[in-house]
């Protein structure tokens, strides 16, 4: 079977950079880019570099992911980058959307998508979504919501997927979880719909260090059939996918039951890898429970951000429901953070929809 972004066009790392500047260096260009602009040190990369090619060819959407009581330190740092982005460029929009109602409640993708309703693509030869800085509970309604638009309308604007991934700067980022987990916005799951019910579910977890307790609040929400955990392997670290499953060994075994045979495999630095992985055990269920009321995959892309594109791509492909659990704060050690060498970061670009595919692009 043929998947949608079987010939995705995609760039990794080194090759990043020399892509970005051959294509936007192209002067009829003009690009509007969406990031965050919180206090992660990555919120500021891919601006700077497409400032550099781009100039008053490019007006950008600073995201403000506002929580409840958050840290006074990483509040400072925040406004810091905010301060460097909008020095840059002053007549950047932004917008800060809470995270959290006042009865805890997450409606951060509601009013993302909320917010954006008013913001005109058009004239716009370029649409790019920079993840380096968002939260997955608001990336990931903003692809959707501007994929749909341009795919229904046929909208003649390419969509652009960057990130830059570190998943020792992600390990040293530490966040306090919400108490109940929740469905990511655009990503519903029908198996609560009347006649869906009956569906057999397989659940697909990313697992990730320090993440238990919330892996724990999802399985406890979802009630799986079955569960796929996805291990990180290959990655820069030979042996991270082994101390993450020695890690959860009392979930794998005694709690959720998991065969041997069910472990999924996916490179932590390849975003395509796991989302042809998380297709084909789709198609391969297919066939199995359709005559026993269908099948559904519900997944949970935690950690790796390279990672958690490809479950994006996989649930635009195939409208997969997605379910997390929100961070109600952040610590981080900024001490570490300081130290770290950012030359470790993983950079990735994915062209999601636009010309390059023409008529090769199927919906």
């Amino acid at each position: 079977m043929r998947y949608r972004w079987d010939k995705c066009i995609k760039h990794y790392d080194c090759d990043v950079d020399p892509f970005l500047k051959l294509h936007f260096s192209e002067t009829h260009r003009k690009v509007l880019l969406i990031a965050g602009a919180g206090f992660d040190p990555r919120a500021k990369e891919n601006v700077l570099a497409l400032h550099e090619i781009l100039g008053n060819r490019l007006e950008c959407i600073f995201i403000k992911e506002e929580r409840p009581e958050p840290d006074p330190k990483l509040v400072q740092k925040a406004n810091e980058n905010l301060d460097q982005l909008t020095s840059i460029y002053p007549a950047s929009t932004v917008i800060a959307i809470d995270i959290f109602a006042d009865d805890n409640a997450v409606v951060g993708g509601i009013n993302i998508i909320k917010s954006l309703q008013d913001i005109s693509i058009d004239g716009f030869t370029d649409l790019i979504v920079d993840f380096s800085a968002l939260s997955i509970g608001v990336s990931f309604p903003i692809v959707k919501c501007f994929f749909d638009l341009i795919v229904r309308d046929e909208l003649k604007v390419n969509i652009h997927l960057l990130v830059i991934s570190n998943p020792s700067m992600d390990g040293m980022i530490c966040s306090v979880p919400n108490d109940r987990a929740t469905e990511i916005r655009g990503f519903a799951r029908s198996d609560r719909l009347y006649g869906e019910a009956d569906k057999a579910k397989l659940w697909l977890p990313q697992l990730s260090g320090g993440r238990k307790e919330v892996l724990r609040r999802i399985h406890d929400s979802v009630v799986p059939h079955d569960v796929c955990p996805i291990v990180p392997f290959p990655s820069g670290d030979v042996k991270k996918g082994d101390n993450i499953v020695i890690d959860f060994i009392t979930e794998l075994e005694s709690e959720w039951r998991v065969d041997k045979r069910n472990y999924v495999y996916a490179d932590e630095n390849q975003p395509l890898d796991i989302y042809r992985t998380i297709l084909k055990i789709d198609d391969q269920r297919r066939p199995v429970f359709q005559t026993f009321g269908g099948s559904v995959i519900i997944l949970s892309p935690l950690g790796s951000k390279l990672l958690a594109i490809g479950a994006l791509m996989a649930a635009l492909e195939r409208k997969f429901p997605i379910v997390y659990v929100e961070a109600l704060e952040y610590t981080v050690d900024w001490e570490k953070v300081d130290l770290l060498q950012t030359d470790t970061s993983k950079k990735a670009h994915i062209w999601l929809y636009g010309e390059a595919y023409q008529n090769d692009f199927t919906i």
